[in-house]
Order: C-alpha cells, then sequence, then structure tokens
C-alpha cells in the first residue's frame, strides 16, 4: 500500500478526518489529502514540538496557515482545536500523522482514526 492510501483510505475515507498527512520526523512531506497544503517551517514546528511541547502550549499550533489552541501536547500526540474544528496530531517512530476534522465529526472520532492508524504504523516498524 503506498502512502497516499493510508491517508485517502486510512485517514479520510474513514469519514472520521477532513483532511490528512503524513510527514517525515525530518520534514519531509510523505503524502497529503487533495488541496491540503503544510509549510516546510510548519511541519518542522510541530516535528520539534513533540520534543519540547511548552513552546506550542504557549503560542499555538500552526497547520496550513490556521491557528489552532492547543488541548493536549506530549511526546506521542498533539490535539487542537480552532472553532468547531480541530486537529489531531500523532508521532510514531519515522514519521507524524496529521487528521483535521469539521464540525460534523466528533473529536474523539478523528483522534481514535488517526491514534490506531500510527499504533498500526508503529507495529510495523514507522
Amino acid at each position: 500500500m503506498s502512502w497516499q492510501s493510508y491517508v485517502d483510505n486510512n485517514l479520510v475515507g474513514t469519514g472520521f478526518v477532513t483532511k490528512g498527512a503524513i510527514f517525515g520526523l525530518n520534514g519531509a512531506q510523505w503524502c497529503t489529502s487533495a488541496g491540503f497544503q503544510i509549510s516546510g517551517p510548519e511541519a518542522q514546528a510541530f516535528i520539534a514540538a513533540f520534543n519540547d511541547p511548552s513552546g506550542l502550549r504557549a503560542s499555538g499550533l500552526f497547520i496550513a496557515g490556521e491557528k489552532y489552541l492547543v488541548l493536549r501536547a506530549d511526546e506521542r500526540s498533539v490535539y487542537g482545536k480552532k472553532g468547531t474544528g480541530g486537529s489531531v496530531l500523532v508521532k510514531t517512530n519515522q514519521c507524524v500523522l496529521i487528521g483535521l476534522y469539521n464540525e460534523t465529526i466528533q473529536p474523539g472520532q478523528c483522534a481514535n482514526t488517526v491514534e490506531r492508524l500510527a499504533d498500526y504504523l508503529i507495529e510495523s516498524g514507522y
């Protein structure tokens, strides 16, 4: 399975993620859903935040030019909120999964979807 199919089928395809992406821990974009553009500096900032989330808590999280209020940040997961939607970022051994959700999706549905895919990739060596 290609990386794009993980985003298309296992994230967005579930109906619990509106936009998704996978970035390598070096900041390289592995794949994104259509029309979802994350800048290099944004990727570097959220990847670095897994090592020290204190900056995110103070300044917020920026994804595709949008600022998210950080609700949770630790060495595995970063959850953000923006209006009636939000973001879920989960780090594996080699990459970061990003899932966004809108007002039609419960935050827990998105979080469970992204966290489960991260668990699968970790078990698979990624």
